[in-house]
């Protein structure tokens, strides 16, 4: 299959509402945590029970794109929605009739397993097109993207929680609620099928840099570098202490306030997982933009180092004072999502555009762990301590110290990255050979 070539006069600006049809699709994961509670209380799932199908979707959009990337980068953008629309798609249909059966498996095998790979393919179909389109400005090109997956809960959540008020939290309602976004997905994605196109040529703006200058690495010579194992631990650490707070938001709120005078509700928690999205979302463009100014490096340094800062705020004082608990929630989750958004541009700073959608792939392995780790994590300690008999932040202290921990191996790895050696560079390929890679199988 060969990628769709933008005919002559094809605005660039077309390829990230392409994006962004896919990406805010695929953003539903986050909302998962809307879905927790019914589950529990319908299958008698424990936290960290209701916590596999996410936990699964993540490992498997790390394998994916892991695996995936040479693939994306050979048959081109379209071929990756396509696979991604049937694979999303697919997941919450299994899943409605694990719901609809009270087949728990069904649930884990189509929105972890299948889902999943959805979610890998997705994210990664279109970063590699995007770098090429604005060689200009890489950060704010990924962070439009890639903002779409953070966003996709500030509509899914709301969506999600008054599908179940009118369907109903059982088995039945929550079976309704997945079959309707299956359905809904596969058409909204289906617009970036149509939409997206990649660049003739190595040099798609008049004055803008070619997507060639500077090192390029291959794939396969990247994983032998210390650079891409930095950067991974680097990603790993902060998607860990990101994702711990997302995957747990709505229970968490009202953990925290249970005993104060104003509890926290159902539709408010499911407001605070909105407000989340929107700040995970907002960190995408904002903080990866804010890198094409003062450098990649320096804005790790504020998702890491200022990321513990707002753990240990939280963790302080976070049960006195709902504003503090939100703002630093949202602090903490705008870095999250700005590490994301990033990344993609730090790699082309490191390795190239020559196969920077296959190294991708490959670094969001740091996901799948991370997508483990985070969760289960704070939904361990969460359930250990409430059969402790403790209740309320007491739940989640120790975790919030284990993130402050993770988030300071981060900063220490991020300080340690260096320019690539020279002898890892390939000499820079012609536009022809660009264009043929294209159609071709990498030796990566």
């Amino acid at each position: 299959m060969s990628p769709p070539v933008a005919p002559a006069g094809w605005s660039r600006w077309l390829v990230p509402p392409a994006a962004l049809a896919v990406h805010l699709s695929i953003g539903q994961a986050y909302a998962w945590s809307v879905f927790k509670p019914p589950l529990e209380s319908s299958l008698g799932l424990s936290g960290t029970e209701s916590a596999l199908p996410f936990q699964l979707a993540i490992v498997m959009l790390g394998l994916s794109a892991a695996f995936g990337g040479t693939l994306v980068e050979r048959n081109g953008p379209r071929w990756a929605m396509t696979v991604s629309l049937v694979c999303f798609s697919s997941g919450f249909l299994i899943s409605a009739l694990g719901a609809a059966t009270q087949q728990y498996w069904l649930i884990v095998l189509g929105y972890g397993f299948v889902g999943g790979i959805g979610l890998g393919i997705g994210y990664i179909s279109p970063v590699s097109t995007l770098i090429k389109w604005f060689p200009d400005r890489p950060g704010m090109a990924t962070g439009i993207a890639i903002m779409g997956f953070g966003g996709g809960a500030l509509i899914a959540s709301p969506w999600s929680t008054q599908m179940l008020a009118s369907f109903g939290t059982d088995s039945s309602g929550i079976a309704l609620a997945f079959l309707v976004h299956g359905l809904s997905y596969a058409v909204f994605m289906s617009l970036g099928v149509l939409l997206v196109r990649v660049p003739r040529g190595e040099r798609p703006v008049e004055g803008a840099p070619s997507v060639l200058q500077g090192p390029q690495v291959s794939a396969g010579s990247a994983i032998r570098t210390p650079q891409f194992w930095l950067l991974w631990v680097v990603l790993c650490m902060n998607v860990t202490a990101g994702i711990g707070i997302l995957e747990k938001a709505a229970p968490m709120i009202q953990d925290f306030f249970k005993d104060s005078s104003t509890p926290v509700s159902v539709s408010a928690s499911a407001g605070f997982v909105a407000l989340l999205s929107a700040a995970n979302m907002a960190g995408r463009i904002g903080w990866s933009s804010t890198s094409d100014l003062i450098g990649r490096k320096n804005i790790y340094r504020v998702y890491l180092g200022t990321g513990a800062v707002m753990y240990a705020l939280i963790a302080l004082f976070g049960d006195s004072s709902k504003p503090l608990f939100v703002l630093c929630a949202m602090v903490i989750l705008s870095f999250y999502g700005g590490g994301f958004a990033t990344v993609p541009a730090y790699l082309k700073d490191l390795f190239g555009t020559y196969q920077v959608g296959a190294i991708h792939g490959r670094l969001l392995t740091a996901w799948s762990l991370a997508g483990v780790l985070g969760p289960l994590i704070v939904n361990w300690i969460a359930d250990h301590q409430k059969n402790a008999g403790k209740s309320g932040s007491a739940l989640y202290e120790l975790s919030f110290i284990i993130m402050i921990g993770l988030l300071v191996v981060g900063f220490a790895a991020n300080e340690l990255i260096r320019p690539v050696d020279a002898r890892h560079h390939i000499p820079t390929p012609k536009e022809e050979t660009v264009d043929v890679e294209r159609q071709q199988p990498e030796s990566a």
